[in-house]
């Protein structure tokens, strides 16, 4: 679904004209931006909900001798890692929080070799994901990050929703009948309790196709 449909389902269910842009000019275009504005917030929600299939991708890091820092390109920093490998020497990396990297950066002898360990060290400009690996890299070596990596806010027209739309729709509905001013009333506790029981709905078929994500064991 493109960024104007999803504008003009919302338009539809709020009994307002549909519009052939949502960025023209004009009374009808001013509000459409609004409703545009709410579908890429219920976007962000709903993709920070879970790790959907369709926005999950492989970012491939190749390293350089003496290098440790490098940049997940087109990983922000709202996307989540779900594995991390180094497939040059053909084993699944294992994450360390920041405070263990300090320590054997700057309390222990550093090593060279194979990176084995990762973790997440700041942003670039454009809020691409930057990581530390350990050892640090001796040569050349293929490491690959499997991401789920939100899209950027839909803007033009034919930018597309990747995630299931439905829940987007109801979200972006509620919120523009609570602002239009029925903060509490029922009509808008409906709609929100409709748009979490889409988002429920949909999360639990995309999960079906990850099983092993949602077993729990004891330890």
């Amino acid at each position: 679904m493109t960024y104007l449909e999803a504008v003009n389902k919302v338009l539809l269910r709020l009994r307002e004209n549909q519009v052939t842009t949502v960025q023209g000019t004009g009374n009808s275009n001013q509000y459409a931006r609004l409703i545009g504005e709410f579908v890429n917030e219920a976007k962000a929600q709903v993709e920070s909900a879970w790790n959907w299939s369709t926005l999950r991708s492989v970012v491939e890091i190749t390293t350089s001798a003496g290098v440790y820092n490098y940049t997940l390109t087109g990983a922000t920093n709202r996307s989540n890692v779900l594995a991390a490998y180094n497939d040059t020497s053909n084993f699944v990396m294992e994450y360390k929080d920041a405070a263990w990297f300090q320590e054997v950066f700057l309390l222990a002898q550093t090593q060279d070799g194979a990176p084995y360990n990762y973790t997440f060290n700041g942003v670039t400009t454009s809020d691409e994901q930057k990581v530390d690996v350990f050892p640090v890299p001796d040569g050349v070596y293929s490491l690959k990050f499997d991401l789920a990596i939100p899209n950027t806010s839909l803007s033009a027209d034919s930018d597309v929703l990747y995630i299931p739309s439905r829940p987007v729709i109801l979200l972006a509905t509620a919120m523009a009948i609570e602002e239009r001013g029925e903060d509490g009333g029922q009509q808008s506790l409906n709609a929100y309790v409709a748009a979490k029981n889409a988002l429920a709905d949909e999360i639990a078929l995309d999960a079906a196709r990850h099983p092993e994500e949602t077993l729990w064991y004891s330890v």
